[in-house]
């Protein structure tokens, strides 16, 4: 396996946006949230058209739900966000405890279970962790404390869970029982925070992991043994996540951010907090949608 980026990112949705992140691919459209500015948006690369919804708070993603509709990771908790309408209806509070809290990333995995994770809004303290969402509809803390988590992301097969300690500068490989429980964590990489600050994980479909660098300008690709195989440079200094899509699953969509920018560095990099593109030769993989615990 060698480079497979075919292009170069390419801004494809000028938004300068504080804190793009959770880009996910559904049904022909690619949707994505603004944490900061409290919006999902949605891309349809045919149609041409972008829309926005306002969320009642600070949003770390949306994915799709059995039978329709969208599972939004809000500020407070888990809700089912329908398109139609807007509204937004919260059904699990993994931290009632922990309101410095916020939800962050997710992913689903082949039986259908919902992974996200928490963290300290505040960026500093080690008070979030990686949960999955249980058939009896409750939140299973599956990690150590943590302040910045990031994914979960899962192999082709389900059975290898990656997920991020943003500070730390580590990404982990765990193994995922039949009943979802993680085992046996190990540090899968770890990066230098001179190179940048691993953000959030995607896996494709030969089982290698990308992640994004948040101040490190680029995205990398790591086989699944850990060895870093690419590194596909952007014009904008924070990446925070990436999705494959396409009719191919062969475009690539990158989600960044600009919050941590001064003024004038802003004017400097005024692509940083848009939404880019470019194209691959490995495709990535088909989504799930989220059927356990609802």
């Amino acid at each position: 396996m060698g480079g497979v980026a075919t292009s170069q990112p390419v801004s494809v949705w000028h938004l300068q946006a504080p804190l793009l992140e959770g880009p996910v691919w559904i049904d022909g459209v690619l949707w994505f949230v603004d944490i900061k500015s409290r919006k999902v948006h949605r891309l349809d690369p045919v149609a041409g058209s972008k829309t926005s919804w306002d969320a009642p708070d600070q949003v770390g993603f949306v994915l799709p739900a059995k039978g329709g509709g969208l599972i939004a990771g809000l500020k407070t908790g888990l809700a089912r966000f329908d398109p139609q309408d807007g509204s937004f209806a919260p059904f699990c509070d993994p931290e009632p405890d922990r309101p410095g809290n916020r939800l962050n990333d997710g992913t689903v995995d082949p039986a259908g279970r919902l992974w996200f994770g928490t963290m300290d809004d505040g960026e500093s303290a080690d008070t979030g962790a990686i949960y999955r969402l249980a058939a009896d509809g409750s939140c299973v803390a599956e990690s150590p404390r943590i302040a910045i988590t990031n994914g979960p992301a899962l192999s082709p097969d389900g059975r290898t869970l990656y997920h991020v300690d943003t500070r730390r500068g580590i990404i982990y490989a765990c193994e995922v029982g039949s009943d979802g429980a993680l085992a046996n964590r190990r540090e899968f990489a770890r990066i230098p925070n001179a190179e940048g600050h691993p953000d959030g994980p995607t896996v494709d479909s030969e089982g290698c992991i990308w992640v994004g660098l948040y101040m490190g300008s680029a995205v990398r690709r790591y086989s699944p043994g850990g060895e870093l195989l690419e590194t596909v440079a952007f014009p904008v200094d924070a990446i925070t996540k990436i999705a494959f899509g396409g009719p191919d699953l062969k475009t690539v969509y990158a989600t960044t951010a600009n919050k941590h920018l001064s003024a004038e560095e802003k004017a400097a990099s005024p692509e940083a907090g848009d939404l880019f593109r470019f194209e691959v030769s490995v495709p990535g993989q088909t989504g799930y949608a989220v059927k356990m615990g609802l």
